[in-house]
């Protein structure tokens, strides 16, 4: 049952001045010690040894809202390592990478502690979220063994990855190999990078779903997820750069437009992480 006397107020984040994680009360809406993991989608697995997932996490811990205040976040634990349980144990695998090389950083807050699925990926991947490889080394090395680029969500990936230069790089790459292009809820954001310094963004046209603008500028601001409004609103942002965003609620929906799968949220976690990996055997089996 939920609390609903539990406290609407975001909770102070001791680590920063004027900074704060979600309130107790919107915790106990939008987390849960399990997720809703029902087993993998196939008993196929790749076994070929060449193919990767390239993650890329966000290097971030603090989003300045426009009231001045800091929100605690980083990448969503659910929508990071449920997709990548699904698409490790499908046999590929896993380098993640931040544009800086520093430690990839989580929202710890939601991780779902009596989840099997969620744990097992973060023993698998814990290392090389705590020392990523740096983006430019990876590009340097070149991008050929990646069959997929994958950018989880968190209010994290909102920060810098948007305006990264190497990020649309990869981007580039991966869009004209026609490599999958993997991402759900606030990742989205990547999207953004297909239009820096360009008259047109490479991802126009392109259909996805992503985190409602209506609920990070309303309910969770009125029941403390948010200490205030974000800096620019996700959903309206991709859509003026002619990105269309297929959904306008939090409903767990996932879609596919070419190569690009999404997801709005993390109640669309564990489909994403089934659907990528039909598409990724598809693709990239043998």
């Amino acid at each position: 049952m939920v609390d609903t006397t539990a406290d609407r107020n975001p909770a102070a984040d001791p680590a920063e001045h004027n900074a704060f994680f979600p309130s107790p009360y919107s915790l106990s809406q939008y987390t849960a010690p399990r997720t809703d993991f029902d087993g993998l989608s196939t008993e196929e697995k790749y076994t070929g040894g060449r193919w990767k997932i390239l993650v890329i996490a966000t290097e971030e811990r603090y989003m300045l809202m426009e009231n001045g205040t800091f929100f605690s976040t980083g990448n969503h634990p659910v929508e990071t390592l449920l997709p990548l349980h699904h698409m490790a144990e499908a046999g590929y695998g896993i380098d993640v990478a931040t544009v800086g090389g520093a430690p990839g950083k989580f929202e710890w807050w939601a991780f779902p502690k009596e989840d099997e699925a969620t744990k097992s990926a973060w023993e698998a991947t814990s290392e090389s979220f705590k020392a990523p490889k740096r983006l430019g080394d990876v590009l340097a090395e070149g991008l050929d063994d990646y069959a997929a680029i994958f950018v989880p969500g968190g209010h994290g990936a909102m920060n810098g990855i948007p305006f990264s230069k190497e990020i649309q790089q990869a981007m580039d790459f991966f869009l004209e190999k026609d490599r999958l292009i993997i991402t759900l809820c606030h990742g989205p954001a990547v999207f953004l990078v297909g239009g820096l310094d360009r008259e047109k963004n490479s991802f126009a046209g392109y259909k996805i779903v992503a985190f409602p603008d209506s609920l990070d500028f309303g309910a969770n601001i009125e029941i403390g997820y948010l200490p205030g409004e974000m800096p620019w609103k996700l959903g309206a942002t991709l859509k003026a750069e002619g990105i269309e965003v297929v959904n306008d609620d939090m409903a767990g929906a996932t879609t596919r437009d070419r190569n690009v799968l999404t997801g709005d949220s993390p109640l669309a976690a564990n489909q994403l992480g089934k659907e990528s990996v039909a598409a990724l055997l598809e693709k990239f089996g043998n």
